[in-house]
């Protein structure tokens, strides 16, 4: 049962970047496919649900590449580290609503991300290609395909239960805060409007931290990630670091795409990088207008929830 909990404080508009389909280069540590035959096993495709490559940002004719880079100017400008600091603080309460995982899954119907590229299908079915086409290449892996399945819930920030924060709030690509703005970064060049770009204190490569001090020392641009991810560890997911690693840093494309950001990262970032690399194929490629039945999916899922979270989760 969803209940809601006391209104919660309104802020104020969405992602994505360019890069051609890559082969994983993974480390022996990680379990591969274990499907007998290449034709059952995930390829991805070469081109998105419109026809284009995958977070192709180049085409400024295009509509939708339009408003993609224009939110990708605003969400460079706004999202600084006093920001973070604010919605961190806010959402960290996980006072907005009590409800479990399918709910929310449910919930997650309501809304379209602006700023991808390469989908206008609702989230639900974004979440089930993902999740199924992982459990098909790594069918004993269930906390990838639960994490796969719950990796996109915090993009509920945009609905009005939860204060109806705007898109640049919510989704894109998330980078650091707090350090200089790495070039890898997509649409570099807005930073620069940032009120952070030019402060002494945090316009180094280091800024505030030290090389080597973990990921989990770091603030994030605020959004969908940070936000899921204290969701999990606050109502005590027991998903595995590789899990939780998946959902917070899903979508710092500057760092699992580009190699950006990397003198931050201890070794324990090292080895849960590995995994998402694994995920992310299935997070950008598998992005489709075939459709998953979601009732006859749910019951495996339902079954993984049980596993790995409580009933309900304070939101």
């Amino acid at each position: 049962m969803i209940i809601p909990l006391e209104n919660p404080v309104l802020v104020h508009e969405d992602f994505r970047k360019q890069k051609k389909t890559e082969e994983l280069q993974l480390d022996n540590i990680i379990p591969m496919s274990k499907t007998s035959s290449d034709d059952d096993v995930f390829l991805a495709p070469e081109v998105n649900a419109f026809g284009r490559q995958f977070r192709d940002y180049a085409d400024a004719n295009n509509e939708r590449q339009k408003s993609v880079e224009e939110f990708y100017k605003t969400q460079h400008t706004n999202q600084t580290l006093d920001f973070v600091k604010k919605m961190r603080h806010e959402y960290g309460k996980l006072d907005k609503m009590v409800m479990n995982i399918w709910e929310c899954c449910e919930l997650l119907n309501e809304v379209v991300d602006e700023s991808d590229p390469d989908l206008d299908e609702p989230q639900i079915q974004h979440l089930l290609q993902s999740a199924e086409a992982i459990r098909k290449d790594y069918p004993d892996e269930d906390w990838l395909h639960l994490t796969a399945l719950i990796h996109d819930l915090g993009k509920v920030l945009t609905l009005p239960q939860f204060g109806g924060l705007p898109q640049w709030a919510v989704v894109g690509d998330t980078f650091p805060v707090g350090c200089a703005f790495d070039e890898s970064n997509i649409h570099h060049k807005y930073f620069m409007e940032n009120p952070d770009f030019n402060n002494p204190n945090y316009n180094t490569k280091t800024g505030i931290y030290s090389e080597g001090c973990g990921l989990e020392n770091v603030f994030m641009s605020w959004g969908h990630d940070d936000y899921m991810y204290l969701v999990a560890k606050e109502n005590g997911s027991t998903l595995p670091s590789a899990g939780l690693f998946i959902i917070r840093y899903h979508s710092f494309y500057p760092l699992h795409k580009a190699g950006g950001y990397t003198h931050l990262m201890n070794e324990g970032d090292k080895d849960n990088l590995k995994w998402l690399h694994v995920f992310n194929k299935y997070d950008l490629y598998s992005k489709s207008k075939v459709q998953v039945d979601v009732e006859k999916a749910k019951p495996y899922y339902m079954s993984l929830i049980k596993k790995y979270f409580p009933d309900d989760l304070r939101w």
